[in-house]
């Protein structure tokens, strides 16, 4: 199967493709030039995979939650290819993702992004459906303290993985939890779940796809 992933959902982009047995990635340089990069950096992700886009089956996003400007970003360029070429639109979940892409086999890893300054949406997954992909969608959202604490009352071993989660570390040092920069997740990880996901989405439903924002963007308001 042949798949383009876009993820740029918060803080970098990239973009990989999948082609036969072979994937191909590109990262892009800033997140703040998002908008500017995504594009060129997907054609040439496409050229080093040497894939025509007529040759691609499905085309994949992770759909969040994440930044509100980044994930609007992220599905119109999605939504955009999939409907030049007639594909299926398949969104990945975010937070599931990121906790599949550390690969640890016996740990329980609660997914972290931020929603805005302070505040944190998160997921804890089992190791049992991060290996299987049959995650569960219960995402909950607070401040630094709350994600701590949600993570100290997980039995057993558990690490906390995000992106820039500088107030999140001294917290976590404080409670003996591990935390990880999540520098494994990438728009590579989002090809498993749109492998199992593609025979389900309908090329004709595509209008239907939207990203996970989980929160009310508000103008002025700070956010990521």
């Amino acid at each position: 199967m042949n798949i383009l992933a876009i993820e740029c959902s918060h803080v970098s982009f990239s973009a990989a493709v999948q082609y036969g047995d072979s994937i191909f990635e590109a990262h892009g340089a800033q997140w703040q030039k998002t908008a500017e990069g995504i594009v060129p950096l997907i054609e040439g992700v496409m050229a080093s995979a040497g894939i025509d886009r007529s040759a691609l089956d499905c085309v994949a996003f992770s759909s969040g939650p994440g930044s509100f400007t980044a994930l609007r970003i992220g599905i119109s360029v999605a939504k955009g290819i999939a409907w030049a070429l007639g594909l299926p639109l398949v969104a990945v979940p975010t937070l599931p993702a990121m906790a599949a892409s550390l690969q640890e086999a016996s740990t329980r890893v609660m997914a972290v992004v931020q929603s805005r300054k302070g505040e944190y949406f998160y997921a804890c997954f089992e190791a049992a459906e991060l290996s299987s992909g049959n995650w569960h969608d219960q995402v909950e959202r607070g401040e630094a303290s709350a994600v701590v604490s949600a993570a100290a009352s997980i039995s057993g071993d558990v690490v906390v993985c995000g992106r820039r989660l500088e107030e999140l570390a001294p917290l976590c040092e404080g409670e003996g939890i591990r935390l990880d920069d999540a520098v494994s997740f990438s728009a590579r990880s989002l090809l498993p779940a749109a492998a199992r996901l593609c025979c389900k989405a309908d090329p004709a439903g595509l209008n239907a796809v939207a990203p996970d924002y989980r929160q009310m963007f508000v103008p002025g308001v700070g956010g990521v």
